[in-house]
């Protein structure tokens, strides 16, 4: 296989497909992902039957635990990309909308009119859900979709694929309108990043490795984040329950992920009511536990943090405690430190969480609720297509609006410039 060629005939396909996608009702779009939603639900026992290739190619590789966490499929993650699908086809059509028209003294309008980006690249590692995730919302926004998963999951792609295309004939629209990269040769990366002709924005998901070398070598605009580097504050006004919930759930829920807490920090004055709890079920949880030093002599069992514990991104049961003294030092090192993803206080002073949030610079800013939640399907996006620690375009969970632009309308009566 020539891969330049390959990609090359991938990126044009896609933008034929995008061409006919911009002008797809809403109806014929839901009629699609819902199709495919039908389609997952049949092929449930070919879906576990490819992930499970995936699985033991993974444990012959020796893929680390966090890795081969998010490669598995089981009848729950069916579900929830089914229900992700669903989603997505209830959620309203941005594609059209037309908003902030207004007069000028000439006489003629001035509106704005969403619109599709046209095709999007988005490359990712190991979770075969992000393959429906990805689909649903390029095609709902109106675009065409070129999927390129990471080789452990290429089984897995392969019969999501088959699944998306299903649902796309029964819909009436172009088969062409997602397809999966089929090899795992890494020159098709290479060669997708330079496609600008076809591709008009990339959309990376995986370790910091491969978003820094995307970024580095693209030529196509990239939406991405680096790193999830995420904090629990617990200030000295917080909730004893509270704390201890959130604090646990946002580091235990799930190790592998970008919005899970990596540092935990504690105002001084909570430290001898909860450092000991919270140590004692951190550990119950096989949770290595890496504090500073006023934070070990609450809780000895800690092992010494080092500086480079305060920007890791662990994606492990490895946690790093800190006692601040007040809120401005808390919000000092999550705007120093931090990777400004998402980062979280546990306050019941209202004042004081107004602060945080106004101050905190992070995608998302949260109050009284755990980090595990800066996802699109918990925001009500229906999924997302990955999140941005950007300033420009999209910030945060990547949507149905972070898939579309916007294009200026002006209506006018035979109005000319004098």
């Amino acid at each position: 296989m020539n891969i330049a060629e390959y990609m090359q005939t991938l990126g044009k396909q896609a933008r034929e497909a995008s061409r006919q996608l911009a002008q797809a009702a809403t109806e014929v779009k839901n009629a699609a992902l819902l199709a495919t939603a039908e389609e997952l639900d049949k092929q449930r026992e070919e879906l576990l039957a490819a992930n499970n290739e995936d699985m033991k190619a993974g444990a012959t590789r020796q893929l680390d635990a966090a890795l081969l966490d998010r490669l598995e499929l089981n009848h729950e993650r069916i579900d929830a990309m089914i229900e992700g699908l669903r989603q997505v086809a209830s959620l309203p059509d941005p594609v059209g909308e037309i908003t902030e028209m207004s007069y000028r003294p000439s006489g003629i309008q001035v509106g704005k009119m969403r619109v599709p980006l046209g095709v999007v690249g988005i490359i990712y590692e190991s979770r075969p859900n992000v393959t429906v995730e990805a689909a649903s919302l390029c095609l709902k926004a109106g675009n065409a979709a070129v999927l390129r998963g990471g080789s452990e999951a290429i089984s897995s792609n392969k019969a999501i694929a088959q699944c998306l295309m299903q649902g796309l004939k029964a819909a009436g629209l172009p088969e062409t309108s997602v397809q999966v990269v089929e090899t795992i040769d890494r020159e098709a990366v290479a060669q997708m990043i330079t496609l600008s002709e076809y591709i008009d924005v990339l959309v990376p998901r995986g370790g910091k490795g491969l978003i820094e070398r995307i970024t580095a070598d693209a030529k196509i605009p990239v939406i991405k984040h680096l790193d999830g580097v995420c904090h629990v504050y617990i200030d000295s006004y917080a909730d004893r329950e509270k704390a201890l919930n959130i604090a646990i759930n946002a580091k235990t829920h799930r190790y592998g992920t970008c919005n899970t807490m990596e540092t935990l920090l504690i105002h001084e004055s909570q430290a001898a009511s909860l450092l000991p709890a919270l140590t004692e079920a951190y550990e119950a949880k096989g949770v290595e536990l890496r504090g500073c030093v006023r934070s070990r002599l609450v809780a000895p069992s800690m092992l010494a943090a080092i500086d480079s514990d305060w920007t890791a991104e662990y994606l492990a049961p490895i946690l790093a405690v800190k006692l601040v003294d007040c809120l401005d030092e808390a919000m000092t090192h999550i705007n120093t430190y931090g990777s400004h993803h998402t980062d979280a206080i546990i306050t019941e002073n209202y004042t004081r969480a107004r602060r945080f949030m106004a101050v905190v610079d992070s995608s998302s800013v949260m109050v009284n609720a755990s980090t595990r939640f800066a996802d699109g399907f918990e925001y009500g996006l229906g999924a997302e297509v990955g999140i941005s620690t950007d300033k420009i375009h999209a910030r945060g969970p990547v949507g149905l609006n972070g898939l579309t632009s916007q294009k200026y309308l002006v209506l006018g009566d035979g109005q000319i410039r004098g």
